[in-house]
């Protein structure tokens, strides 16, 4: 087990089982974690890189969210998870389902599962053995853009005895709302459940030269919210007017989510 950082930033390599790799965590913890024996809620994040550092982050720019949670009221404890760089690792581990299409090379056949599984059979266990957490689905969140935005909500949907949380940021919804949609159908789903879900105009598919609610994009998060709805689950519907699928539109909305999702 290797583990390097600051205090509050922690490197920590892990075994991704499915995979056989070494992935590694980026965990950070509150100012106030050395300083007593209080536990923290917590929420896993996909691609966990991007998170903290932009020296780090795929294209040279994080989400910023060290800043964040240092100035925000509540103290919480998030994991990073960071992904596969080889090949199409990342698609295939952050993809639940089989995507069809020239982007994915023809046949993209997901193992997202195996991943959620891993997270609540392995890491979870882990990091509530080795950090002072607050264990219950309570208080416990999972979060991500792009698939990493999927996984989340795929996670909260079908893992939803482990999360109550999911910030679903610019999620890649589009290729797979079939199977989605029946995932949200047959899986039973609390009522204390908080899932996020956004998109910014300027990734919209399809986009109305109007109305940023008529696009592509909107109409299917707009469906995933009211099956979410028929399930009784609390959700966020927000549209990022001037949104990009980057990481810099991504850390505006992190103050909404946080708030929706925690406070």
């Amino acid at each position: 087990m290797n583990i390097q950082g600051d205090p509050m930033i922690i490197k920590r390599d892990i075994c991704f089982t499915p995979a056989d790799r070494i992935r590694r965590l980026h965990i950070y913890l509150p100012e106030s974690y050395s300083n007593g024996q209080d536990r923290y809620p917590v929420m896993y994040f996909f691609d966990g890189h991007n998170l903290f550092e932009n020296e780090e982050a795929t294209f040279g720019k994080s989400w910023g969210l060290k800043e964040f949670l240092d100035q925000w009221e509540k103290e919480i404890l998030i994991v990073g998870i960071e992904c596969g760089h080889e090949g199409n690792e990342r698609l295939r581990e952050y993809c639940p389902y089989t995507f069809h299409g020239k982007f994915w090379g023809g046949t993209l056949r997901g193992t997202g599962y195996e991943t959620l599984q891993w997270i609540v059979s392995e890491l979870k266990p882990l990091i509530d053995r080795d950090y002072r957490t607050w264990p219950h689905r309570e208080a416990t969140g999972i979060g991500g853009s792009s698939m990493g935005g999927l996984m989340s909500l795929c996670g909260a949907v079908c893992y939803n005895e482990w999360f109550s949380k999911a910030a679903c940021v610019s999620s890649t919804i589009s290729p797979c709302m079939t199977p989605l949609r029946r995932d949200i159908r047959k899986n039973s789903l609390r009522e204390d459940t908080r899932i996020y879900l956004s998109w910014g105009t300027e990734e919209a598919f399809r986009p109305h030269p109007s109305d940023p609610m008529q696009s592509r994009t909107a109409l299917q998060n707009l469906t995933i919210r009211d099956d979410l709805r028929a399930k009784n689950v609390k959700t966020d519907l927000f549209c990022q007017i001037g949104g990009q699928h980057n990481e810099a539109s991504w850390e505006q909305q992190i103050p909404r989510f946080m708030d929706f999702l925690w406070r």
